[in-house]
C-alpha cells in the first residue's frame, strides 16, 4: 500500500537576509539542532529540507532525529538517524529540495522534536525561516549525536528545514496551512513558549477527538505580503508551496494583507487588488479540493501602519471577506481581539506594545475564536 503524507509541521522558507544569518562559527563543517513542535502524531515520519535560495549546493552530511528535552537537550535512546536513499548523507543543488526516506520513528502528538544536522558545504545564501521564535543551537565540528551542547552558540533562527511529515493511516488524517505574515509568524509571542495562535488552535484540536486528526502547519512570514513588496515571497508567489503543494493538506487559512494596506500612501487599488488575490486563493484551492477560510484583518490604529486611508482599506476589505461568500468559512480575527470602545484598535491587553502585533494572550484569543467544527467538514 502506498503511503499517504500528512504535514506535521512545517515553516515557510525565504532568502536568508544579512542580519539572520548564522553567528560564528556559521554552519558549514558544523553541527546545527534546531528544535520543532509537531501537531499531529505517527508512527512513520519522514523529513523535509530545501536549499531553494542557495546558489551553490548544500552538504548534509548527516540528519538526526530525537525527542527533545530542555535547551539544547535530547532525551537518551530516543536519537536515530536520517537517510536519503539509504545514505546517511545528501547533497541538495541550488534552487532544490530534497525528502528523506521513510523511517519508522514514534512522534506522539505536540511532541518537542529535535533535528540535528552535520553539515559539509554550505551555500552563502542561505534558505531559512527567521522567525522561529524557537532557539537553535551551533557546535563546531561533527557533533550531531550529543546528548546536550552546553558550550552552543544560540540563534532564534531555523535554516534547510522545512517539514516534517507523517505517514496517515486513514483519510480523516489531514493539515491545516495558516497562511500569513508576522500575526501568523507570532511576532510577539514567547521564544520557545509555542504560543502564536496557531499551536493554540493545534493544542485545541488535539483536545477534541473529532479534530485530533487535524494537523496544523504554520505558513506565515514576517513581514510578508500578498501582492508586493514585504519581506521573503509574496503570498500570491508562494501559495501553491506553502498551501497547494502541501502534504496531506484539507484545509487552508488565510490572515494576509496588512503587510500590503500598511504602506498605501494615497487612496488606490489596493483594496480591489486584495480582493482579486483572495478569489485566485480559492479558486485554486478547490480545485485540489481544499477548503479555504478567510481571517478578517486585525485593527492596527495608533501603529505605525495607521492613516486615515489605510483604516478606510482595511474597512473595505474586511466587510468584503465577511459579506462576500467566497469563502468556506470567515472567521473574524478582527472583532475578536479589537477594542470595543476604538474598534480601529487593538484590545490594550491585547497589544505587544507596538498596536499592530499581539502579546501572548492576544494570540491565545486568535486560537480559542476558532469554531474547531470548521476542520470537521
Amino acid at each position: 500500500m502506498q503511503l499517504r503524507w500528512v504535514g506535521a509541521w512545517a515553516a515557510a522558507p525565504q532568502l536568508v537576509e544579512e542580519h539572520n544569518l548564522p553567528p560564528s562559527p556559521g554552519l558549514a563543517s558544523n553541527t546545527l539542532r534546531q528544535v520543532v513542535r509537531t501537531s499531529i502524531g505517527g508512527e512513520k515520519i519522514r523529513i523535509r529540507l530545501s536549499n531553494e535560495y542557495g546558489q551553490s549546493n548544500l552538504e548534509i552530511q548527516a540528519l538526526h532525529i530525537a525527542i527533545a528535552e530542555q535547551g539544547s537537550q535530547i532525551r537518551a535512546g530516543t536519537d536515530q538517524p536520517v537517510t536519503f536513499a539509504g545514505k546517511p548523507s545528501v547533497i541538495v543543488p541550488p534552487g532544490q529540495s530534497v525528502i528523506s526516506d521513510a523511517i519508522d520513528y514514534s512522534i506522539p502528538k505536540l511532541t518537542t522534536i529535535a533535528l540535528t544536522i552535520h553539515f559539509g558545504a554550505v551555500p552563502i545564501e542561505m534558505t531559512g525561516h527567521p522567525g522561529s521564535r524557537t532557539t537553535s543551537y551551533i557546535m563546531p565540528g561533527c557533533a550531531h549525536t550529543m546528548l546536550a551542547m552546553p558550550d552552543a552558540v544560540t540563534t532564534d533562527h531555523w535554516y534547510y528545514i522545512t517539514g516534517i511529515d507523517i505517514a496517515a493511516q486513514d483519510s480523516e488524517t489531514v493539515a491545516i496551512a495558516a497562511l500569513g505574515d508576522s500575526l501568523t509568524d507570532g511576532r510577539g509571542t514567547t521564544a520557545n513558549g509555542n504560543d502564536r495562535w496557531t499551536d493554540v488552535l493545534a493544542e485545541r484540536l488535539q483536545a477534541n477527538q473529532p479534530t485530533a486528526k487535524v494537523g496544523v502547519l504554520n505558513m506565515g512570514l514576517g513581514g510578508n505580503a500578498v501582492l508586493r513588496g514585504g519581506l521573503g515571497p509574496t503570498l500570491l508567489s508562494r501559495f501553491e508551496r506553502d498551501c497547494l503543494k502541501l502534504p496531506g493538506v484539507r484545509y487552508a487559512v488565510i490572515l494576509a494583507g496588512v503587510n500590503d494596506i500598511g504602506v498605501v500612501q494615497n487612496e488606490d487599488d489596493t483594496a480591489e487588488r486584495l480582493i482579486e488575490a483572495y478569489r485566485f486563493f480559492v479558486t485554486k484551492a478547490h480545485q485540489h479540493n481544499i477548503r479555504v477560510y478567510g481571517g478578517t484583518i486585525l485593527p492596527f490604529g495608533e501603529s505605525w501602519y495607521y492613516t486615515p486611508i489605510r483604516e478606510q482599506i482595511r474597512q473595505k476589505v474586511n466587510n468584503w471577506i465577511r459579506t462576500s461568500n467566497l469563502f468556506d468559512a470567515v472567521i473574524d480575527f478582527a472583532a475578536a481581539v479589537q477594542d470595543p470602545e476604538n474598534p480601529h484598535c487593538l484590545c490594550k491587553i491585547y497589544d505587544s506594545g507596538d498596536m499592530l502585533h499581539l502579546n501572548p494572550l492576544g494570540y491565545r484569543r486568535m486560537g480559542e475564536v476558532i469554531d474547531l467544527e470548521l476542520f470537521t467538514k
